[in-house]
């Protein structure tokens, strides 16, 4: 089975840092893009940031020059740099991978979701 931890959640003050990390374990055999996604209280799921295997990112506008994606390929983890927090990033963020594994008997790939951690900025 394959699994999404992540890690590094808090509270912090407008104006703070954090950093999350998301590690994929299990039976790997490869990992295409990972990605961070946020969901506020009472809104939809939104992309915040995604990164490809090559290294090429992509961000919302919202979080531009604020939050940096990044990945150790070697330790199967992306990580969310969010600096200069503001209250609106106030949210549960989600790791997101795709991800290829063997079973046991065959390779299988999927789309996997981390369980979420909780980002409180308070101002």
């Amino acid at each position: 089975q394959v699994q999404l931890v992540e890690s590094g959640g808090g509270l912090v003050q407008t104006g703070g840092s954090l950093r999350l990390s998301c590690a994929a374990s299990g039976s790997i055999s490869s990992i295409g893009t990972m990605g961070w996604y946020r969901q506020a209280p009472g809104k939809r799921r939104e992309l915040v940031a995604t990164v490809t295997t090559s290294g090429s990112t992509n961000y919302a506008d919202s979080v531009k020059g604020r939050f940096t994606i990044s990945r150790d390929n070697a330790k199967n983890t992306v990580y969310l740099q969010m600096n200069s927090l503001k209250t609106e990033d106030t949210a549960v963020y989600y790791c997101n991978a795709q991800i290829l594994y063997y079973d046991g008997s065959r390779y299988r790939s999927g789309d996997y979701w981390g369980q979420g951690t909780q980002v409180t900025v308070s101002s």
